[in-house]
């Protein structure tokens, strides 16, 4: 599928191996969301435009790339999005970040937008909206239309997991928004829960279990 990253690397199949663990407290599990969300975003910033610079080393005088002027901002869905946020931003320091607040109706596949707070200037910006899973793909694609509705120049969907019927639904839904997971599961258990998955991430970080 065209619009789906799936980061294979060592490190980030190992941590997520520790992660998945049902023992694994919530403070290594907050560490490891961070390493895994850390590693995402390097491969998530892989196609930033570069320009060259005229540098002046210890040796001599080079020329050098450095990121052009595309600005980012990162977007954690609440609540289980706030945990990939200090990853992305250990790689982009400068980016700000918005808040989207969105749940699915208990027992519907009806979402509930509660609260949004984006820059001014989304116009300016490639977007990183960030969650810990794409399940259903419902709060995903309600995410996604709202910051396309600020126009900005990109957006990417960052998460630590996906299942089949969640990276289906969202391709359909929007075939331009590319999809940066650490790995794609079985599928979906009672039509929400993905297996085997993490659990619930939100719990399993904030220890609200």
């Amino acid at each position: 599928m065209k619009n789906l990253i799936v980061v294979d690397h060592p490190l980030v199949q190992h941590k997520l191996t520790l992660m998945r663990n049902k023992d694994t407290g919530s403070k290594e599990f907050r560490n490891l969301v961070n390493e895994i969300s850390t590693l995402l975003a390097y491969e998530a910033t892989r196609d930033l435009p570069l320009e060259n610079v005229q540098i002046e080393t210890p040796v001599t005088e080079a020329t050098g790339k450095v990121v052009s002027g595309l600005k980012q901002v990162v977007v954690p869905v609440l609540r289980t999005g706030l945990g990939l946020v200090d990853g992305m931003l250990s790689l982009l320091p400068a980016a700000k970040v918005g808040h989207i607040g969105i749940y699915r109706a208990e027992g519907t596949r009806e979402v509930v937008d509660y609260y949004s707070k984006l820059p001014e200037d989304m116009p300016d910006r490639e977007v990183y909206i960030v969650d810990a899973v794409l399940a259903t793909g419902t709060t995903a694609i309600d995410a996604v239309n709202q910051i396309k509705a600020k126009s900005p120049k990109r957006i990417k969907f960052v998460c630590l997991l996906a299942s089949p019927e969640g990276i289906e639904a969202f391709s359909k839904a929007h075939p331009d928004v590319t999809i940066i997971t650490a790995a794609v599961d079985f599928g979906l258990v009672d039509n929400r829960y993905i297996t085997p998955g993490i659990g619930d991430a939100g719990d399993r970080f904030f220890g609200t279990m």
